[in-house]
């Protein structure tokens, strides 16, 4: 059994051909424009990453505005009656594309395809179409219903049933058409390569949350009902239908059975950004009670406001006020359905697959983290950082997780070329790719940081591969959270500490120094911790060893000021990255992303002041200079309430509730501190 796959380098499409690669058997046609092909190349490797045969997937070179897609007679007949499975993806899936753009790959990409197809005469045709199609219709809208007279308001919603229609009629092999509702990321991993749909209302999100406090609540307007489904679920659903019996001819919604209202979805993104929230107070529990129903359809409130949505002078006050903040115009008129779309077919095709769409809630976070730390751009419009990083060198240790992973790739959006280290390669590798499918330029280098000469060999490397080294950001470490009591026949403990913590970032930092003293210029950055400011108790180990690397720091700054090079650290609060995920009591404390700490990273790098702190790490350090005693007073009770492990609280549950109360409290008062 062979497939076939236009759109393979889309976004629904890579997540297609990942399932056709895990389930089925047979060679994967991909069709790809000439200068798709390092793309779809680089995607072939990731469908072959965890023992996946990516290698069945071949390269097909055609165009989808050309007759055939372009493909040579040769290939079609040679291929003919091979292929039973045709998959037709690529398309336009973007409210602001112009109406030529979406004739020209919708109307006619579909076409060519359909033609193509039939020449092949393939088993199946799978044309993925969208809930666009349903146009305007107000009310249920099931999977059997098509041309149902529904007004076309844009050239995506009016290309996306025109397609279908040719799909309908001019298909001479037996079909299927998917609906899907608006794709978002992965539901497990966040992952995605486009601003669409919610996304766009993420940076006022950001923008929110680093302006105003979380408990502020802002007014909202309800401006209906929404869908979305996470695009692993339409994959893995498009699989598993495609393969059914006795289904063709039919459409099938890939629709979440219960929609969110439009407020509802954007306020779980809120709460996974930790911005404020939205309230309703005048919503359809209200204006369900008036008589709007004995209005005529284009007086009614939803019509009134689409239509003012469309005018002209409103269009420029919105690219003035919201356009600024990278939300179009188009999308704030289509961000709810006037339709609710059964989607009876579907559930009865995917009955016992145990593939359905999960709560919003639960992956709401996921999309969010994945957007902050991969997707948004803000930092190229940053001159000054821009100014400051573009063609300049990051070395930068742990990149392939955390801080590491998010400060590599928004240093490579300001123009930089991180150097990437790290003890694992093929999370390294993964990384250099993300970063060069974003259009930047990285290096990896695998290296084991607490091996003191693979460091040198690791630095003699860089200063033969590279010109300059212009910044380091010593990132890499390891956290060991215990008490003195349960260390004292653990030595090693502070000894792999202060190995990876201390010994191996100044081994890397003095391998890197000559290069540096000869170019009279260079920048360290040390991440470390609010512990050293703050001393918790439990963490002697990991707060000596970043204690000896600002002291480090300290001394040898005064010597290479003549140098040009200087130091920055950052005593870093507590932030929520997988070095930190072992320990749950820190689901309840207050923590700040991996985007948020990569900030404070591009910070350092910019502007190079000596040091940067949070307000809770300099109250805890003016404590322990004007009231130490005291300040120790207070660390022991926090010493008393975080135990070791859960182990260590106690079998009394009255006991442990007291305790997780107590937690609670010390966790709201020092913000961002470890325990």
């Amino acid at each position: 059994m062979a497939y076939f796959v236009t759109g393979a380098t889309g976004f629904i499409g890579r997540f297609l051909v990942q399932e056709l690669v895990d389930n089925r058997e047979g060679e994967i046609f991909a069709l790809c424009r000439e200068g798709s092909r390092d793309r779809l190349e680089r995607l072939i490797e990731e469908w072959s990453a965890d023992g996946g045969d990516g290698n069945r997937v071949t390269p097909v070179i055609g165009d989808l505005s050309e007759p055939d897609l372009g493909l040579d007679p040769e290939w079609i007949e040679s291929h003919r009656g091979q292929i039973e499975h045709f998959f037709h993806l690529a398309a336009i899936y973007d409210m602001t594309a112009s109406d030529e753009m979406n004739e020209t790959m919708n109307v006619g990409g579909t076409r060519n395809a359909v033609g193509l197809a039939g020449k092949l005469e393939v088993g199946h045709f799978h044309q993925v179409s969208s809930v666009a199609a349903s146009g305007d219709f107000r009310g249920v809208f099931d999977e059997s219903m098509f041309d149902e007279g529904q007004r076309l308001p844009s050239p995506y919603h009016r290309t996306k049933f025109e397609s279908e229609k040719i799909v309908r009629e001019e298909a001479e092999v037996p079909w299927r058409v998917y609906r899907p509702a608006i794709v978002v990321g992965h539901s497990e991993t966040g992952a995605m390569d486009k601003i669409d749909g919610p996304y766009y209302f993420f940076p006022l999100l950001k923008r929110m949350r680093d302006t105003l406090p979380g408990w502020v609540p802002l007014v909202g307007v309800d401006l209906g009902d929404t869908n979305v489904v996470p695009v692993d679920y339409v994959a893995k659903a498009m699989d598993h239908i495609a393969h059914q019996p006795d289904l063709d001819g039919q459409a099938f919604h890939l629709v979440n059975p219960e929609p969110l209202s439009t407020v509802g979805l954007i306020n779980s993104f809120a709460s996974a950004a930790k911005a404020p929230q939205f309230a309703v107070p005048v919503d359809r529990t209200v204006t369900s009670k008036l008589p709007t129903a004995l209005l005529p359809p284009a007086l009614r409130p939803a019509a009134l406001v689409g239509a003012a949505l469309r005018l002209a002078p409103v269009h420029v006050a919105l690219n003035q006020t919201i356009g600024r903040i990278g939300v179009p115009p188009e999308v704030l008129e289509h961000a709810s359905f006037p339709s609710v779309y059964a989607s009876r077919s579907t559930e009865k095709a995917l009955a016992g697959s145990g593939i359905s769409v999960p709560d919003i809630e639960s992956y709401a976070s996921t999309l969010w983290s994945y957007w902050e730390e991969m997707l948004d751009d803000s930092i190229k419009g940053q001159s000054s950082v821009v100014k400051a990083l573009s063609g300049k060198t990051v070395v930068i240790t742990g990149a392939s997780s955390g801080i590491g992973l998010v400060t590599a790739v928004q240093v490579a959006k300001a123009g930089a070329i991180p150097i990437l280290v790290a003890r694992g390669a093929e999370k390294l590798e993964a990384t250099r790719r993300l970063i060069e499918s974003q259009g930047g330029t990285a290096y990896s280098y695998p290296c084991d940081l607490s091996d003191l000469h693979a460091i040198d060999a690791l630095t003699k490397q860089l200063s033969e591969d590279f010109a300059h080294l212009d910044f380091v950001v010593n990132n890499a470490g390891r956290s060991i959270r215990r008490s003195l009591k349960l260390s004292e026949d653990r030595f090693h403990d502070f000894e792999r500490t202060m190995q990876l913590n201390y010994f191996g970032a100044i081994r890397l930092v003095m391998g890197i120094l000559p290069k540096m003293r000869e170019q009279k210029s260079g920048h360290v950055v040390n991440i470390s911790s609010i512990g050293v400011l703050t001393n918790p108790p439990r963490f002697s180990a990991y707060v000596a060893s970043k204690a000896a690397l600002d002291a480090w720091s300290n001394v040898v700054s005064s010597e290479l000021i003549s140098d040009g090079i200087s130091f920055t650290s950052i005593h870093m609060p507590l932030v929520r990255t997988p070095m930190i995920a072992p320990t749950k009591m820190y689901d309840r404390f207050p923590a700040i992303s991996p985007a948020q700490a990569a900030g404070k990273v591009i910070t350092a790098l910019v502007e190079k002041p000596h040091e940067i702190n949070t307000k809770t790490g300099n109250l805890g350090a003016l404590a322990h200079t004007l009231a130490p005693k005291a300040a120790f007073r207070v660390l022991h009770v926090a010493y008393q309430v975080f135990p070791d492990s859960s182990a260590a609280r106690g079998d009394n549950p009255e006991a442990r509730t007291e305790k997780v109360s107590l937690q609670k409290a010390l966790a709201r008062a020092f913000q961002g501190v470890h325990w």
